[in-house]
């Protein structure tokens, strides 16, 4: 498969980097009409082609032509692990050998598919399996088009019904990623398209303003989620330095514009951590921040990770924080980890 994805890529562009005008226009180069482009756009997008020769409806000289000038690189799977919750973790192979990873959990009424947005991540958050990767390259629209396309079919097989969510918290920072992270979840929303609905994907960020900002003067209508981990600057700085640059109050008052745009309502990811952030105190001002908006919380209890020695706090400190939460009328849910033996929880994945 490896030799397969490599001898296609020799010398020719992939045509899934073309946006819609780029093909048109590629199209009418090649001497062909402008409904073509149509024609490719559904073979590629809604067909999942891997092959001109797969296109039964173009021209075969026109399939040669597409042939000499391009090529397909598609994301395959090349490692799954399933867990004793029922969680499913799989390996992606992207072009370049290199891999990011994607998690299926299942739930009674729904199976919601974690994707990725980069290879790595840049931001070096201090808890997270990945942030301790560094940044390879970000993805492409195809690239995380095809996470979708895969999980979507291993839902099927292993859940026996489609995928309800999408969330974008996988591996990397989705705005740092901005343009190729939009126009992919235009494309997984789309009837043509996995026909998904907006208000059933939700993009994490680590709070970039201008990011966020963006989203809001597009009015954007899927969810947003914060990956929030701190509630006081001293502590968010040091488990998260893009808090540097982005402090705690400028990313609320960004949130503000975005709910007050879009009135897509945002939630916190908060993340428990042993003696650094579970205290009543921290519990208090986290729901002075979530009642800003309004936001709803979602606890997480740390999930281990190799060579880092961060501890998750015993169940009476969680049960505290969450009665202190509720006492201050935050709107709060406890997110149980899923797929820990496997490596699939939240913050570790990292192409173990």
């Amino acid at each position: 498969m490896i030799e397969y994805l490599c001898s296609m890529l020799k010398n020719k562009q992939d045509i899934r980097l073309l946006n819609a005008d780029e093909l048109k226009t590629q199209v009418l180069a090649m001497g062909e009409a402008a409904y073509r482009s149509k024609q490719l756009d559904e073979w590629i997008w809604t067909r999942r082609a891997v092959s001109f020769e797969e296109m039964s409806n173009l021209p075969r000289a026109f399939r040669q032509k597409l042939n000499e000038q391009f090529s397909f690189s598609p994301v395959v799977i090349d490692l799954e692990q399933k867990s004793i919750d029922g969680t499913v973790k799989v390996r992606f192979l992207l072009p370049g050998h290199l891999k990011v990873e994607g998690v299926l959990i299942p739930a009674k009424d729904r199976v919601t598919a974690c994707i990725s947005s980069q290879v790595g991540c840049s931001l070096s958050c201090r808890f997270c399996a990945t942030g301790q990767m560094g940044l390879n390259r970000q993805l492409t629209v195809a690239e995380i088009f095809d996470q979708v396309w895969l999980l979507q079919e291993k839902a099927k097989e292993y859940f026996d019904t489609p995928l309800s969510n999408i969330v974008f918290m996988g591996m990397g920072e989705p705005l740092l990623n901005f343009s190729n992270v939009l126009t992919a979840i235009e494309k997984i929303h789309l009837e043509k398209g996995l026909n998904i609905g907006m208000k059933r994907i939700t993009l994490s960020t680590s709070g970039l303003v201008k990011g966020i900002l963006k989203l809001a003067a597009m009015k954007v209508k899927f969810k947003l989620a914060l990956s929030l981990h701190a509630s006081t600057d001293e502590v968010r700085n040091r488990l998260m330095p893009i808090n540097e640059s982005n402090p705690i109050e400028e990313v609320m008052q960004a949130l503000e514009t975005f709910y007050k745009e879009t009135g897509n309502r945002v939630s916190f990811e908060y993340i428990l951590l042993k003696g650094i952030n579970d205290t009543d105190m921290d519990a208090r001002r986290l729901a002075v921040l979530a009642k800003r908006l309004p936001a709803k919380i979602n606890l997480i209890s740390y999930n281990p990770v190799e060579g880092l020695t961060y501890q998750k706090p015993d169940e009476g400190k969680i049960d505290r924080f969450m009665h202190v939460l509720v006492e201050q009328g935050a709107a709060v849910t406890l997110r149980q980890s899923r797929g820990g033996d496997i490596d699939a929880a939240c913050g570790q994945l990292a192409n173990k």
